[in-house]
């Protein structure tokens, strides 16, 4: 074999191993480029209210017992407030009490928001099983109601893509909460109340607070101590839907 011969072949080679790896190169960084550019189109979270000196008082859980002494300390103030009700949890919504409660909370100008049909944790279910958790609230809304929330908050504060895909499909924005009054989790009514009187003592623009209806001393004893210091820093108070300036229901 020629010296020549040798030569040609060796830079051959070495042009065809150049080539093959700018090829993979090229091919690694086009990728790269393309996950890095697939934008998401899942919409944010809402965990605060837009519109200045609102406070946006919610309550999950019910429709409950305690629902018609919420509204009664709300409508004193003419305030109206937000309901984010289950389907199945402390009560089952189409029992005849239940059904009417739903239907006085609407009556009196309060908005009505989904929390999922049994209060499950979300990001513990499959798509399908998600699904069926929205549905079952939303159908028995509009059966009792003739609405179709435009809001829905998951059950302890948790979602995940998933979730926010479904709610998305669904045509509903997911809301949670920037003050927790920490009712559900071992707060006593005199640790709400501190927790209220300091964020009142440097107020924030506008508040988002979590309530739940279902607790006894939360309906008549945080509530009205919220109200009136609230009321007295200058605060009006509004549904989630007012104090974003977006309806509260879908249009059917």
């Amino acid at each position: 074999m020629s010296i020549v011969f040798q030569f040609r072949r060796k830079n051959a080679f070495r042009f065809a191993f150049l080539v093959a790896m700018t090829l993979l190169a090229t091919a690694s960084v086009s990728s790269a480029r393309m996950v890095k550019r697939r934008p998401s189109s899942l919409p944010q979270v809402i965990t605060a209210c837009t519109k200045s000196k609102t406070v946006a008082l919610t309550f999950d859980d019910g429709p409950y017992i305690y629902a018609y002494d919420v509204a009664k300390a709300l409508d004193a103030v003419g305030a109206k407030g937000t309901f984010f009700l289950n389907g199945d949890n402390y009560v089952n919504i189409y029992d005849p009490d239940p059904r009417k409660t739903a239907k006085y909370l609407f009556d009196k100008g309060h908005q009505i928001a989904s929390h999922t049909w049994s209060h499950p944790h979300l990001i513990k279910l499959n798509r399908n099983q998600i699904v069926d958790e929205f549905k079952k609230i939303d159908d028995a809304i509009y059966e009792i109601l003739k609405v179709r929330p435009a809001f829905m908050r998951p059950p302890y504060g948790e979602y995940n893509d998933l979730v926010l895909s479904v709610a998305q499909e669904r045509g509903q924005r997911v809301v949670t909460w920037d003050f927790d009054t920490k009712d559900s989790i071992g707060a006593t009514p005199a640790d709400s109340k501190k927790a209220i009187d300091k964020i009142a003592r440097n107020p924030p623009k506008n508040i988002l607070m979590l309530m739940h209806e279902t607790i006894e001393t939360t309906v008549h004893q945080v509530l009205p101590h919220a109200i009136q210091v609230l009321k007295n820093a200058g605060y009006s108070f509004v549904t989630v839907a007012d104090c974003l300036g977006l309806p509260a229901y879908q249009k059917i």
